[in-house]
């Protein structure tokens, strides 16, 4: 496997690590349960790190040194391709031939790496785009900068160079043919899972909220996730100033978790949204927390009365998924896969569109019928029992497996 641009062994929620992190490392997991070795080749972001680590057992992340090691942004990586994909091969040399049997890229950096190592081996590569330029840059965030078109150029070319493309989604898959002219006989739909070991109901709402210092009947719409505009954490804070327009006595009883940090190098802090909060005199009710790890998010979700998940683009939101194995309902924009992800109007409400008006329409169900939070909560913890990681694994391996048969038809082919 390939993840170029972000570690997996990095925090979700902080510089660039996000869903696909934690997919990544879920699915490595799962995939070595059946057999499958598997080793993530990273970049180096820090100093002195070990050249290689054991993720799981049967899971290795190689660490290569590509570019300095701390400040590069994502925009400047393409320029440390040829490093990288060198310090990938060096790795390769090392093994008897044949070591690796199939190519795993995620994201379109890994993906140039992927193509050209899959070449010089003479194995499938299989390729999954996480987002894709065209679409991000068809729903942008005001304020947001547009995708370049070096990626727009990128991405075309691993469409046409990968064996295999792996989808979230339908309307991922859907995409793919209609922004970039990919083959639907090479694309394969694998719904992301969830750890439904880690996010699960547990010991519930209460408990989690007396751990976490919340109040017991207070009203806790959730944000977690990067701090970036295609996010949108703004419009929940929108959201809520209307809300609290409207019903001002709601103020003693709200409280607004803010989970994550920026998005890049993390060198910056989330003060447009802190300005934002005190602009819109909902500073008091808003609180601020640091990117958390898993154990630690899964109480928050937990103790949350709902997520929302505003974004402009999602291709999938394993975050909904995993607010709703633990229990918790969704507030979520129409967009990507999260109508795949929430079932509208049983474990939560898709929004159409990012109108702050409307996702206060939808906080104030809430707010109005407290029963509403558990009774669309258990919806939404059933809902999620059906996205296991281990169901996500045995699917890509199939499609593994289906791209290796492909490849040896071919060969086979040429021969006669």
């Amino acid at each position: 496997m390939l993840s170029v641009h972000t570690s997996p062994l990095h925090q979700p929620g902080t510089g660039d690590a996000g869903g696909m992190n934690v997919y990544i490392v879920e699915l490595a997991r799962q995939l070595a349960q059946l057999g499958i070795e598997v080793e993530i080749f990273t970049r180096a972001t820090t100093g002195g790190l070990a050249p290689a680590v054991e993720l799981a057992p049967g899971v290795l992340v190689r660490h290569v040194d590509a570019g300095p090691y701390e400040g590069l942004k994502k925009e400047e990586l393409p320029a440390q391709l040829c490093a990288f994909t060198h310090g990938v091969m060096q790795a390769w040399a090392r093994h008897r031939p044949g070591h690796y049997d199939l190519v795993h890229s995620h994201y379109w950096l890994s993906g140039h790496v992927g193509w050209l190592a899959a070449q010089r081996w003479g194995v499938p590569l299989v390729h999954a785009m996480h987002t894709m330029a065209k679409v991000k840059n068809a729903a942008l965030a005001e304020g947001d900068a547009p995708e370049p078109a070096a990626r727009v150029i990128g991405e075309t070319q691993i469409v046409r160079a990968a064996d295999r493309l792996v989808a979230n989604t339908a309307e991922e898959a859907g995409e793919l043919a209609r922004y970039y002219d990919a083959d639907p006989a090479r694309t394969a739909v694998v719904h992301p899972g969830v750890n439904l070991t880690r996010f699960r109901p547990a010991d519930g709402r209460a408990a989690a909220r007396a751990r976490l210092g919340l109040p017991q009947d207070a009203l806790v719409p959730l944000f977690a996730g990067r701090i970036q505009p295609l996010k949108a954490p703004d419009i929940l804070l929108r959201a809520v100033h209307l809300l609290l327009e409207e019903d001002p006595g709601l103020r003693g009883r709200l409280v607004v978790p803010v989970v994550g940090g920026p998005s890049g190098s993390g060198m910056a802090r989330p003060e447009g949204l802190q300005k934002l909060a005190a602009k819109l005199g909902i500073a008091d009710v808003v609180r601020f927390r640091p990117p958390l790890g898993q154990e630690a998010l899964a109480d928050w979700y937990r103790a949350a009365s709902v997520l929302v998940m505003p974004s402009y683009s999602e291709s999938f939101g394993l975050v909904a998924i995993e607010a709703q194995a633990s229990g918790t309902p969704v507030v979520a924009a129409a967009v990507g896969g999260l109508p795949v992800a929430v079932r509208d109007g049983l474990t939560g409400y898709l929004v159409a569109g990012h109108d702050p008006a409307d996702y206060a329409r939808a906080l104030r169900r809430f707010a109005a019928e407290p029963d509403r939070v558990t009774r669309m909560g258990a919806a939404a913890a059933e809902h999620a029992r059906g996205f296991g990681w281990a169901a996500a694994a045995r699917r890509t391996a199939d499609v593994y497996a289906d791209a290796l048969a492909a490849r040896r038809g071919r060969l086979r082919s040429l021969h006669v």
